[in-house]
């Protein structure tokens, strides 16, 4: 089946040519870079991974609620459109919600793909270009990750959000090469990081958390490359050149912060946008999921040196400016440990389900040979 019948809705031109602005940039010097660029691009080639054999992709997924999510945490939660929902109606509804954040984690991660590869294109040094091309291969794996979890356990796609493929395009048409950095490294990823961190944390279903868990260990390594490449390029910048890159800042964080409302699927229920926006706008759950997801963004911003006065009364605005203060470098440690601590579990069970399954036939075997004397 093609993916496109999975779609919720038309997704239009299933090809989105976005022209590029720029040069690509070669560099004959091939003299030792930075020593933590180029530790950093060790461990990406140390990281790489299969999905097909790090997931355990026979695990099974109800996609009627493929994530565990509680009734208070939906958005129509306590309305009147809520109340005359029927079970399978909710069950439906979970599917659709699921099948929309994932579906925008996949165009996001094919986004990230297509910006790794112009960074490594556009980027004029070349320990940063060795690094982006170990990226290229995460995020492949990644858009493959949720374009098969969509597929083949929920069963059903969303086009790409419109916050989401406008600021996709701004960070693509530019012809600075570090705007892909900042779009994406540190926008779209950094926020994208949070979701998954949000889910992660909170979801009992065993295969979303293996591959939520997985996907942020490379992305804790995406998040410190930009960090590292930007916080030395900014230095260099005058006044004028920061607030240029504030004011995109600014607006790509009203993008994002108004991306994952997912009124697309109240409105495939029939409920009104106004009604779905306010609905959306009111739920407690919805707030705090919101402002979680700037816990990546914000202090990685402020760490690159983006930190003027316009910003900071953007981020209060937007309720998060004391997120600027949190431990980053912590919070991406996590993500990488976190992964290995289920990698260590997962195969500890599986190796003690081996050794009593061999236990249990050598019992087995002994009984019959009892019973043969």
């Amino acid at each position: 089946m093609s993916s496109r019948e999975l779609y919720a809705k038309d997704p239009g031109d299933v090809l989105w040519a976005v022209p590029a602005g720029g040069s690509a940039r070669f560099n004959w010097d091939y003299d030792a870079g930075r020593e933590r660029l180029l530790a950093l691009y060790q461990k990406g080639k140390d990281k790489q991974w299969d999905a097909n054999l790090r997931i355990d992709w026979d695990l099974e997924v109800d996609p009627y609620d493929p994530l565990g999510t509680p009734d208070e945490a939906m958005s129509l939660y306590g309305t009147p459109y809520w109340d005359k929902l029927t079970a399978k109606d909710r069950g439906e509804l979970r599917r659709n919600y699921t099948a929309w954040q994932f579906s925008q984690f996949l165009h996001g991660e094919q986004g990230a793909m297509v910006c790794a590869a112009r960074i490594t294109e556009a980027v004029p040094d070349l320990d940063a270009k060795f690094y982006s091309a170990t990226q290229v291969m995460d995020e492949a794996r990644h858009a493959e990750i949720y374009s098969r979890f969509l597929q083949e356990k929920i069963g059903m796609l969303y086009p790409v959000n419109d916050n989401l493929k406008t600021l996709l395009g701004d960070t693509l048409q530019d012809s600075r090469w570090d705007m892909p950095y900042l779009g994406m490294q540190v926008l779209i990823e950094g926020l994208a990081l949070a979701a998954f961190g949000v889910i992660r944390d909170t979801t009992d279903k065993p295969l979303p958390k293996q591959i939520l868990a997985y996907i942020m260990q490379d992305e804790a390594r995406h998040v410190a490359f930009g960090r590292m490449a930007l916080r030395d390029y900014y230095k260099q910048l005058t006044d004028a050149e920061l607030r240029e890159r504030e004011e995109f800042v600014i607006e790509g964080c009203y993008l994002m912060r108004d991306r994952l409302r997912g009124l697309e699927v109240m409105e495939d229920f029939g409920i009104p946008t106004a009604d779905a926006a306010a609905y959306t706008e009111q739920s407690p759950y919805v707030q705090l999921f919101r402002k979680l997801l700037f816990s990546r963004i914000v202090p990685c911003v402020k760490d690159i040196g983006l930190w003027g006065e316009r910003l900071q009364r953007a981020y209060r605005d937007m309720g998060v400016f004391e997120m600027g203060d949190s431990n980053l470098d912590l919070l991406m440690a996590q993500d990488e440990e976190l992964a290995e601590k289920l990698d260590v579990e997962r195969f500890a069970a599986e190796e003690a389900a081996r050794t009593a399954e061999v236990a249990e036939a050598v019992a087995r075997g002994a009984e019959e040979d009892g019973a043969a004397g």
